[in-house]
């Protein structure tokens, strides 16, 4: 079979680069070795897909050159991948920090992508296996599970290394490399971070608790957003967003009360409740079984008239940089995206073409681009997609 574009992947990247491509009159063809389009669209935000973020920037994205998306990212904003949501009639709300949601279903973004291929002559297989790539004069040859296909244009749109359950593999860095382009490390990112030894027994049984918010730092990194204690760690938006940046060793703090001075308020705690203890008042602040807790490792609860001021200052301010010892992540298993990939030194970042390979793309995951938690990975996915298919 000949095609004028042949995309590996039928994600959110590759549905777009297709939609793109054969608008423009290409003869385009998905090819995809799940039983199943958009499996990760499907999974997203609860089952409701969180499809962007209305406060995208460039600054939201990890990258070993973080000017590369500023191009894609500029040319096919939120408020473009909005409006075709709206044409396909899908009702949406934004939860909370720009980030927006379908009300009912995530399966209605995947059909719209599902129908604007349709309506691009667009061709998609699944089950579809690819075994060996090849250049040609022509462009490429690519056997797939389903045959031979000639295409002038490739494009990787095969994600990264995250939940491999569904499907992930490292196929699409063994093609880069394959084309001579370097793979930057990979790590898993968004992820919830483990405890273990004496940090894991300390909290392990506050499985389930929550804080509705923290700020969550490394270096001059930091992010506000929920935390959860989980039985291997802690978990949350907030350590979801800060796993991006902590490495094994780096000093992981915590302000456990972001929106209350403690130190003022146990001040007024202590003339207010004078024979409370300490371990009581602060279950007012901060969830009781946590303030229990801490009141066992680190402080000794006592009638809040027995403390000195200075004191009470000194535990306010541990609360607002309480040290979490984390000895990892939970990986792959359960990251929602892949840090690292292909580096973007060998890339046109207008274009998302192979300055090595004339005709090879790389789009979406599978790129040295990562963003973070709320919608702005899928608006890399669009646009990334978006830039591709307009040349390929």
């Amino acid at each position: 079979m000949k095609v004028d574009v042949l995309v590996m992947g039928a994600g959110a990247a590759g549905l777009m680069c297709a939609i793109v491509a054969g608008q423009r009159g290409r003869s385009v063809l998905v090819v995809d070795h799940a039983n199943k389009v958009g499996k990760k669209i499907l999974m997203s935000g609860g089952g409701r897909c969180n499809f962007t973020n209305m406060g995208v920037t460039p600054a939201c994205y990890l990258s070993a050159n973080p000017h590369f998306a500023k191009s894609a990212l500029a040319r096919y904003t939120p408020w473009d991948f909005i409006a075709m949501v709206e044409k396909h009639r899908i009702a949406y709300h934004e939860k909370e920090l720009g980030q927006l949601f379908c009300d009912e279903s995530s399966k209605l973004i995947v059909r719209m992508l599902l129908d604007e291929c349709a309506q691009a002559g667009v061709r998609i297989e699944t089950s579809c296996g690819v075994q060996r790539v090849r250049k040609t004069e022509e462009g490429f040859s690519v056997i797939t599970a389903h045959g031979e296909v000639h295409a002038q244009s490739l494009v990787v749109a095969t994600g990264g290394l995250s939940i491999p359950t569904m499907g992930a593999t490292g196929f699409g860095y063994e093609l880069a490399r394959q084309f001579g382009h370097a793979v930057l490390p990979t790590r898993a990112g968004l992820v919830p971070l483990t405890l273990s030894g004496k940090h894991q027994e300390r909290y392990h049984d506050l499985s389930g608790v929550a804080l509705p918010q923290v700020d969550a730092r490394v270096g001059k990194r930091s992010f506000r957003a929920g935390m959860l204690f989980t039985h291997r760690g802690i978990s949350g938006p907030a350590i979801l967003q800060i796993s991006s940046y902590w490495q094994p060793g780096d000093d992981l703090r915590i302000d456990l009360s972001p929106g209350l001075d403690l130190a003022a308020w146990l001040q007024e705690q202590r003339v207010a409740r004078p024979a409370a203890e300490l371990k009581n008042v602060l279950g007012d602040a901060l969830p009781r079984r946590l303030a229990q807790r801490l009141c066992e490792l680190w402080f000794e609860s006592k009638p809040m008239r027995q403390y000195r001021e200075a004191e009470l200052k000194g535990i306010g301010e541990q609360l607002h940089d309480w040290p979490v010892v984390a000895s990892g992540t939970e990986g792959y298993r359960t990251a929602e995206v892949t840090l690292g990939g292909v580096d973007t030194d060998g890339l046109s970042s207008t274009t998302m073409q192979s300055k090595l390979v004339p005709g090879l793309y790389f789009v979406g995951e599978v790129v040295d681009v990562t963003g973070w938690l709320g919608g702005y990975n899928f608006q890399w996915a669009w646009a990334s997609g978006r830039a591709a298919g307009e040349v390929a």
